[in-house]
């Protein structure tokens, strides 16, 4: 095993000790809980024990890890401390962990705006990009479910499909328009839980009367607005994501006087400090103001709750 290799494992060790448990820890990494794993089995591996074990208070170290635990811990307190103090090496970096469909759909398409007025700020987004992804905290966490810090804003869930899909609903009873209709969603996951489903929406709503629960189901929201596109059918898709396909007229809202809202806002969480940097408060500037302008045509999009 290679001394980089295990700097990574040792990294994901620590993290999963101090946050007790691989979902915090890859969160705290900008990595997958899979990875997280991955990383402290192969140590576990190459050194020929086990270093993990789980307790009602989460994950703690094995009896062979404890005597070697106090220095584990401090090794990576101090590196923490030499990343805070060698930060201005990096200060043309910003390192963002964000929702992933997120990130794909609402910043990934307004990014190349700003990086042509600032050429010079270099960016890693969910471990990939311009840089690599560098040991310790990222500098902005964004998302929904389990992210503390500024409340961006509320999406909105909204029906979506082509023109030509809206004209079939004629075709169906006026008191459940979409009986029988062809049904899109987000498949219910962990990361997910803040998206409604149809079942959600006909218990508000009504509209269909049998298989309640019967839709196509993707993994994510590209995939879903993709066949929404395609006129596979009807989609349930957050506002915000699908604003670009309505504003140009490729999806239109089918009933504009019904939306759900989503469980939880988007929010930022800044890492301490990490606003002192002038490049980091210039892109916090950009990225508020977008916000605002998403914020507003959400406000003043054609659809009621």
């Amino acid at each position: 095993m290679e001394a980089a290799t295990h700097l990574k494992s040792l990294q994901a060790l620590d993290m999963a000790l101090r946050t007790g448990s691989l979902k915090d820890a890859a969160e705290a990494l900008g990595i997958t809980p899979a990875a997280v794993g991955q990383r402290i089995r192969s140590l576990e591996t190459y050194l020929g024990i086990d270093l993990l074990m789980r307790s009602r208070s989460g994950l703690r170290a094995t009896p062979e890890l404890e005597r070697a635990l106090p220095d584990l811990q401090a090794a990576f307190t101090a590196l923490d401390r030499v990343t805070k103090e060698l930060d201005f090496q990096r200060i043309a970096e910003i390192h963002i962990v964000a929702d992933p469909d997120w990130a794909e759909l609402w910043l990934e398409p307004r990014l190349p705006e700003f990086r042509a007025e600032n050429p010079n700020i270099l960016f890693n987004i969910n471990g990939e990009g311009d840089v690599r992804l560098r040991i310790g905290a990222s500098d902005i966490r964004i998302g929904g479910e389990g992210v503390e810090g500024e409340a961006l804003y509320e999406d909105r869930f909204v029906a979506v499909c082509t023109h030509e899909n809206i004209l079939r609903l004629d075709r169906h009873p006026a008191h459940a328009p979409l009986e029988g209709y062809p049904l899109l969603q987000l498949e219910r996951r962990a990361g997910h839980a803040q998206a409604p489903e149809w079942t959600d929406w006909f218990d508000r709503f009504g509209m269909r009367e049998s298989g309640l629960d019967r839709s196509y189901r993707y993994r994510s929201f590209r995939p879903l607005l993709e066949a929404a596109r395609s006129g596979v059918g009807m989609a349930l898709a957050p506002l915000s994501l699908a604003l670009p396909d309505v504003t140009e007229g490729v999806l239109h809202i089918a009933f504009p006087d019904k939306s759900l809202p989503a469980a939880e806002p988007y929010r930022l969480r800044v890492r301490d400090m990490a606003e002192d940097r002038p490049q980091m408060r210039k892109f916090l500037a950009w990225l508020r103001s977008e916000v605002a302008d998403t914020r507003t045509r959400i406000a003043v999009a054609p659809i009621t709750g």
